[in-house]
């Protein structure tokens, strides 16, 4: 067993190359007639063959085993808290404003069992959407590997380190970082410091990318250079395993008769990757007026309509308000997109009471929402000195798709049934004299 402690390679999407062995990677070709160290050369691809050569991703593997040996056919297997869309409920219904507390950590889970599924959107088959999940996990995985033929993977956590140990090599992750699991590659999560939970976000689409910066131009935001890529390691072990799938919302296992983490050698740029969200470096007004929230988004997952979003993953983190004369908070406000916010750790201006870490809130396309009555009253009678928002985390899943509740969204004892009571002490303030 040859896995190395983490290590990284920085910037997002460029082409890398890592070797856990010395001249483990072939030289001048990608599939010599004879690999070094008796490997054998396997391509995974993130898009088709022919995509343009700056969108066309896929990574060459040296490795023990090619990944289509396994010892007997895929059998199905239920999950019965992750679901995938399309996931409409008759009796459930998602038109409203939501919010949840934390996901109680109450059962031996890891991090694939303890995922429960909170809204979908979209439609898996057809390649378009997301699902938004909470993870809770208390246990490793134990000779149990998993992959996702369906999506991209975005894990946000908010308790607990946890270690994704991947054929591309190790990620350690903690709160205030994200990981970046491609679709289709095999990894299995160990729990570093636990109990963990956390949020993810499952992208059917196309995958994510660092936005267009437009006026703001090269700098601030996420920068490439900080998004890191792990260096080859592997294992060699030969004990009896399982790998577990997601293919079209469904789950299916298969034994293998050995450590599926045995790439050796790779190059190539479809890889994961972490980030640390305190290296996003926000932008704002300076004078006046209140700007879109997408200022603020990390990664952007493109849909094929220009300027219209599949999904954005957005950041709200700490920074200087300094604008004269504005409503400082989040306006009131109803839109196309449909955003799941979730809470990693302080208090979120525009809701300082109920939005707990770790909880969740839900406001769908075109229903109105914005700051309750506390939030509103404070920020209209503040002295508009600059003040910076310090200790405060929180994100958004923002979709055009409308996001579905599941059953366990819907009943689990964290949904806070008097949440639309925040705005009900908002009184009328009109006068017909100014």
């Amino acid at each position: 067993m040859k896995f190395k402690s983490t290590s990284y390679m920085s910037g997002f999407g460029n082409d890398f190359e890592t070797e856990a062995l010395k001249d483990a990677l072939p030289k001048g070709q990608n599939s010599p007639q004879k690999c070094a160290y008796g490997l054998y050369a396997e391509q995974l691809s993130g898009t088709p063959f022919t995509a343009p050569r700056g969108k066309n991703e896929r990574s060459w593997c040296y490795r023990i085993r090619p990944s289509v040996k396994h010892t007997n056919r895929f059998q199905k297997i239920q999950m019965p808290f992750w679901k995938s869309a399309p996931h409409v409920l008759e009796d459930v219904i998602s038109l409203g404003q939501y919010r949840w507390d934390p996901v109680k950590i109450d059962e031996k889970t890891n991090f694939i069992t303890g995922v429960r599924t909170m809204t979908t959107a979209g439609d898996v088959n057809t390649q378009v959407g997301m699902a938004a999940h909470v993870y809770i996990a208390n246990n490793d995985m134990i000779d149990e590997y998993f992959y996702s033929a369906d999506s991209e993977i975005l894990v946000v956590p908010q308790e607990g380190k946890i270690r994704f140990l991947t054929e591309m090599g190790v990620i350690d992750v903690e709160p205030q970082e994200i990981v970046i699991i491609p679709r289709g590659l095999l990894f299995k999560v160990e729990i570093v410091e636990g109990p963990a939970r956390g949020f993810i976000c499952e992208n059917y689409g196309a995958k994510f990318d660092l936005p267009n910066r437009g006026p703001i131009g090269a700098n601030c935001l996420a920068n490439a250079r900080d998004f890191k890529t792990p260096v080859a390691s592997y294992e060699d072990k030969s004990n009896p395993s399982e790998v577990i799938v997601k293919w079209c919302g469904q789950f299916h296992r298969t034994k293998i008769d050995h450590s599926p983490l045995d790439i050796v050698a790779w190059h190539g740029n479809y890889a994961p990757c972490k980030y640390d969200l305190r290296n996003f470096s926000p932008v704002g007004a300076l004078l006046f007026d209140h700007p879109d929230p997408s200022i603020f988004t990390v990664l952007t997952a493109p849909s094929g309509f220009e300027g219209t979003a599949n999904i954005d993953f957005v950041l709200f983190r700490d920074r200087w308000s300094v604008a004269e004369n504005t409503f400082r908070p989040p306006w009131y406000h109803k839109n196309i997109m449909s955003e799941l916010m979730g809470n990693i750790h302080g208090i979120y201006d525009a809701k300082p009471e109920g939005f707990m870490p770790g909880g969740m809130s839900l406001h769908n396309m075109m229903l109105p929402h914005g700051p309750d009555m506390e939030a509103f009253e404070k920020a209209t009678h503040a002295k508009l000195t600059p003040q910076k928002m310090e200790q405060t985390m929180s994100f958004m899943f923002e979709t055009r798709f409308p996001q579905h509740l599941t059953y366990f969204a819907a009943k689990d004892p964290s949904l806070q049934d008097d949440y639309i009571d925040c705005w009900a002490s908002l009184k009328k303030n009109f006068s017909d004299k100014i």
